[in-house]
C-alpha cells in the first residue's frame, strides 16, 4: 500500500518543532520530554505546517535537493513513522 501523498500533516497538540542551541538541532518538544531530529528530519520537520500536503513537502525539497533517489519514499516513511509515533496528525 502506497502513501497518501495529498494528507496535510500537523504537528499534534503539544509538541513543537524548533531550534534548540543547546542540541545544535532542530528538535521535537513534548510534553514529557523531547526528540532530536536529525538532518534529513528536520528539514521535512520545517515544511510540516497543517497547509502544505505531503506532495507539496516533497516538491519543495525536491526543488532544494534535485536529483535525490528516493527521496520521496523517503518522505514517506518519516510521515509514517511520525504518525505512528504520534508525532503527527494527518488530515
Amino acid at each position: 500500500m502506497s502513501f497518501d501523498r495529498s494528507r496535510k500533516p500537523t504537528w499534534r497538540q503539544g509538541y513543537r518543532y524548533q531550534y534548540e542551541p543547546a542540541q545544535k538541532g532542530h528538535v521535537l518538544l513534548y510534553p514529557e520530554g523531547m526528540i532530536k531530529l536529525n538532518d534529513s528530519a528536520a528539514l521535512i520537520g520545517g515544511l510540516i505546517d497543517g497547509e502544505r500536503d505531503v506532495a507539496a513537502i516533497i516538491a519543495e525539497l525536491d526543488r532544494q535537493f534535485p536529483g535525490v533517489p528516493e527521496l520521496g519514499d523517503d518522505i514517506d516513511q518519516f510521515m509514517e513513522v511520525a504518525r505512528a509515533e504520534h508525532w503527527i496528525t494527518l488530515a
